[in-house]
């Protein structure tokens, strides 16, 4: 696929890696629909993006809300007169132990909210823009791509049952769908990033983050332009579906 002129749909557009991949899309001279709830940091992330020359919207959607969605879809579709391709990338994290033990008693749980809240940007929140898309796609007779942003923590990882199980969901509807959709010429692939250089990442205490660093053999962070960029990647090999790439620096759980 051509990047250029191509109508590209970016949930979690506002802020992180939905960001990076915006303005690394702009300079190729896509053409973006950037969906977020945080309406503020839409409008920066597309001013950005506009810097580039890019022709940028902005869409106030819940992704984990079906009518929003849907709507959402159907009102980028007649903006941008179609859609090619959907980075569902947004994400939250709600991190705790299943369960803490105090003196042979459980003094506390990972509550059901901090799991389905999870679970419903996550994993819902994905299946839903991910359907919309696909419609539209299969709709217009001229196929399109879909990447879904999994994660490291897929294989399972201490203190995040909620995450990780949302972004195993997200890998394995990857090839749900890139055994489904190929037929409509669609193509759908995954990246699960390891530990990358993001904002939230940036304050954390010193020694953890370099207790981080010390499990990538490469011996540092990655950078947003590293997954921005595999994503281009993605785009332009027509023969990549169906599969999940790895960007940690080889780490892994």
């Amino acid at each position: 696929m051509q990047i250029a002129n191509s109508v590209v749909v970016i949930t979690g557009g506002g802020q992180g890696l939905g960001r990076a991949m915006a303005e690394h899309l702009a300079k190729q001279n896509a053409r973006l629909a950037l969906v977020d709830v945080n309406e503020e940091a839409l409008q920066a992330s597309a001013e950005a993006c506009r810097e580039h020359g890019a022709d940028v919207r902005t869409y106030v959607i819940n992704v984990a809300d079906e009518g929003e969605v849907d709507q959402g879809f159907a009102r980028i579709r007649d903006d941008f007169g179609g859609l090619h391709v959907l980075v569902n990338n947004a994400g939250i994290m709600r991190d705790g132990m299943l369960l803490k033990v105090k003196d042979g008693k459980v003094a506390d749980r990972m509550s059901l909210s901090q799991w389905q809240s999870v679970i419903d940007v996550n994993l819902t929140g994905v299946f839903l823009c991910g359907r919309a898309a696909a419609g539209i796609m299969a709709e217009s007779g001229q196929g399109g791509v879909i990447v879904n942003i999994s994660s490291l923590s897929r294989a399972g990882n201490m203190g995040q049952t909620n995450y990780s199980a949302s972004k195993a969901g997200v890998a394995t509807m990857t090839v749900s769908w890139g055994r489904e959709l190929a037929r409509y010429g669609i193509r759908v692939a995954g990246i699960a990033p390891g530990f990358i250089n993001t904002d939230m990442v940036a304050q954390m205490r010193p020694e953890i983050l370099d207790s981080l660093v010390k499990q990538v053999p490469l011996r540092r962070l990655g950078e947003q332009d590293e997954i921005a960029s595999t994503v281009a990647f993605i785009l332009e090999n027509d023969y990549i579906t169906g599969r999940v790439l790895e960007i940690d620096g080889g780490a892994r759980l």
